[in-house]
């Protein structure tokens, strides 16, 4: 498996040494695995949509129109 190699503070690498009890390594990889399947979705949307007409108007008004039915319907089910 390949290494890098991060820089840290030292104050940062005090904390990190007096909590020995975290595999840091782990919770480092699993940080990053996930932001890097962030950033390949976030790119793929952003190709998706390279050509679309839609405005950032646009969809913030059509986001608060799904949360209001969303609400609306889980209010319905008894949520």
């Amino acid at each position: 498996m390949p290494n890098i190699t991060v820089s840290i503070s030292k104050e940062l690498k005090q904390e990190i040494d007096s909590l020995q009890e975290f595999n840091w390594s782990e919770m480092v990889r699993q940080f990053v695995s996930e932001k890097a399947k962030r950033l390949v979705l976030l790119k793929n949307l952003d190709k998706m949509l390279e050509h679309s007409e839609l405005t950032e108007e646009d969809c913030l008004r059509i986001g608060e129109k799904l949360k209001t039915g969303m609400l609306k319907r889980y209010k319905a089910e008894g949520w």
